[in-house]
């Protein structure tokens, strides 16, 4: 397996004596970086946290614990206790508990205001505080696509279906619309439909915001029975070892739900879960999903 380099910063390599973790949440993406490590050779630890990870024991393939949310303040601790080298951190976090509720160990008290003002800065802040304190323990934080490169889009049309000349409009449009809000550190998806944007992701994902176009779609607040595209893009400045733009199997079937023509994902910035599947889904529905450059603006 090949490392990525994104942005020019330096691809890593894990050697026989490193050991790497996965901070295991919700959705298909951990199991996929599971899956990748164990296939080029490492034994990863998997900490799934509790009431988000979809994952079980398997000791015949990875060393395997869970934490609860209010356990998160000790997890570096533990991992270098148990020689981790790299953590990979992978999947959703649905619940974010309150600072006061978790609990810490006496190392990570020192860094208690990074995190308090990350914690109120939104997603982004957190991300950096976070980074900032994982790498204070000796212990290096890596990118999804450091270790399964091949989920990251490549640039190109995957499937059989191409925009149109109108959806290259919509592509434009919704393109803009994820770049603000992502400036904003809001969200990092949005939808048009005849060229404006007509819904933007927030707090509820990219599930809640094909659902919001769904919605909009039933209700005749969209012209015509079919059209517009999902664009989806890293947000201006993000720190790219974390909460890479996504799509897999089940965003089709919800922008199909929606009645969008397509969907395009940034470039070698983003990552397509069970890409096989997804293609073939996307066949399948008759939608296009197009890798666009790394980096275009509207």
């Amino acid at each position: 397996m090949t490392p990525a380099a994104i942005d020019g910063r330096e691809a890593i390599a894990l050697g026989e004596a490193d050991r790497i973790a996965v901070l295991a949440g919700s959705g298909l993406l951990p199991r996929e970086v599971i899956d990748g490590l164990i296939g080029s050779g490492h034994r990863p630890l998997v900490v799934a946290i509790a009431g988000e990870a979809d994952i079980g024991e398997d000791p015949e393939r990875y060393d395997f614990q869970t934490v609860t949310h209010e356990e998160l303040g000790k997890v570096l601790s533990m991992l270098k206790r148990q020689g981790v080298t790299h953590v990979v951190l992978a999947g959703g976090v649905a619940r974010r508990p309150p600072l006061s509720t978790l609990r810490y160990s006496p190392r990570i008290l020192l860094h208690l205001p990074r995190l308090v003002a990350g914690y109120a800065s939104g997603d982004d802040g957190l991300l950096r505080a976070i980074t900032a304190v994982i790498g204070s323990y000796g212990i290096r934080l890596v990118g999804v696509h450091d270790v399964v490169p091949e989920l990251l889009a490549p640039q190109g049309l995957l499937t059989r279906a191409a925009p149109a000349r109108r959806d290259e409009r919509d592509i434009a449009a919704a393109l803009a619309a994820a770049r603000a809000i992502g400036r904003l550190d809001i969200g990092q998806a949005a939808v048009a439909v005849g060229g404006r944007a007509i819904a933007l992701e927030d707090i509820d994902g990219t599930d809640g915001l094909l659902r919001r176009a769904e919605t909009l779609r039933s209700h005749g607040r969209l012209a015509g029975k079919t059209g517009g595209v999902l664009v989806k893009c890293s947000k201006p400045g993000q720190e790219l070892r974390v909460d890479l733009p996504t799509i897999g199997p089940q965003t089709v079937t919800a922008a199909h739900a929606a009645g969008l023509a397509g969907i395009a994902v940034e470039a070698e910035r983003s990552l397509v879960l069970q890409s096989g599947e997804t293609v073939r889904r996307a066949d399948a529905l008759g939608l296009f999903i197009l890798g666009f450059p790394a980096g275009r603006e509207e």
